[in-house]
């Protein structure tokens, strides 16, 4: 028989269902009720059941309920502020006007002119991906001029 895991008593049981029952966060509402069953006495497998969840992340989540108590639990993304962006707002005007005229290589605006273009004004190499994500970012205005392609 697997072995059941414990879970500190942080939060009383009924403590713990209330806040799964009110959370209004979905991840937090579902790290509580995967909490709130494991205190119950829920077996993993039954857990990972109910939630859909595998038991490795249910282990994870106990692990830090465990650890922090309601502090470790819910999506922690939203605590996350990404990268830092490659270009400052001023080398971002840059590009924009960059954009609108011919790229350097005389061919068209595509994601690899601008990895390029970038790449030559942070001193380091930029990714194919980086040059797609900043046409992105400037696509509507650049398609309602008509000088983007690619």
């Amino acid at each position: 028989m697997p072995r059941r895991i414990t879970i500190q008593p942080h939060l009383s049981v009924a403590e713990l269902e209330s806040r799964y029952r009110h959370s209004k966060d979905p991840v937090e509402r579902t790290h509580y009720q995967i909490i709130w069953l494991l205190a119950k006495g829920f077996p993993t497998e039954q857990v990972a059941e109910v939630t859909g969840y595998c038991r490795e992340w249910i282990r994870q989540v106990a692990r830090r309920y465990n650890q922090e108590g309601g502090a470790g639990v819910g999506d922690r993304r939203h605590d996350n502020p990404g990268a830092e962006r490659l270009l400052s707002p001023q080398q971002e005007i840059e590009l924009w006007k960059a954009l609108q005229g011919p790229p350097p290589t005389g061919r068209l605006w595509n994601s690899r002119t601008v990895a390029d273009w970038i790449s030559e004004r942070i001193a380091r190499p930029v990714a194919v991906q980086r040059g797609w994500d900043y046409l992105q970012q400037m696509k509507a205005r650049l398609a309602a001029e008509g000088t983007l392609s690619g």
